[in-house]
């Protein structure tokens, strides 16, 4: 299965792009291949709603999610991957989810599986509540069928994030 990871956290070192990690180790040992796409880091400009694509590209902006909407629909199965910012995904995820626009139809026909992988501070028990809400309503809209999530409450630092079964649930996650 080739699996595509959309990294939202513009901190590569913390909590949520080690989960990542660790999903990525499980998924590579279970004989995947797994694309990181840095979302956080690249070059992907605000979705203006010219709806110039006509929701089936091309989009008419020239950035990085050319080559990030191809790896994308040449995959088998998308990763959300966000740190959570006042209960929602990052900007730079949702910057890119955005533009998933200038491709949603054929994003819509692949039927592809997905999964959520989240890291917030709090640890209220209903901390990913908007969050989760969110993912289930793109995993219905995009066709996409929901694999699983690691959503790891009380992880604001990597090396509070080691101390819980987070990084062990990513991992067997990305295995299975």
């Amino acid at each position: 299965m080739k699996i595509v990871m959309l990294l939202g956290s513009p901190n590569k070192n913390g909590s949520s792009n080690l989960l990542a990690g660790r999903f990525a180790d499980g998924a590579r040992e279970a004989g995947h291949t797994v694309e990181l796409v840095d979302a956080a880091h690249a070059d992907i400009h605000v979705c203006t709603g010219c709806i110039h694509c006509g929701y089936d590209g091309p989009c008419v902006q020239n950035d990085d999610m050319e080559q990030i909407s191809r790896l994308i629909l040449h995959a088998d199965m998308l990763v959300f991957v966000t740190p959570l910012y006042y209960y929602g995904m990052s900007a730079q995820l949702k910057t890119l989810v955005d533009r998933f626009c200038a491709f949603n139809g054929r994003l819509q026909r692949k039927n592809m599986r997905s999964a959520l992988i989240a890291t917030a501070w709090n640890d209220d028990d209903w901390t990913f509540q908007a969050l989760e809400t969110h993912y289930f309503t793109l995993v219905r809209y995009l066709n996409l069928t929901n694999a699983g999530m690691v959503l790891g409450a009380g992880c604001g630092t990597p090396a509070m994030t080691q101390n819980f079964e987070f990084p062990q649930q990513a991992y067997l996650l990305g295995k299975h």
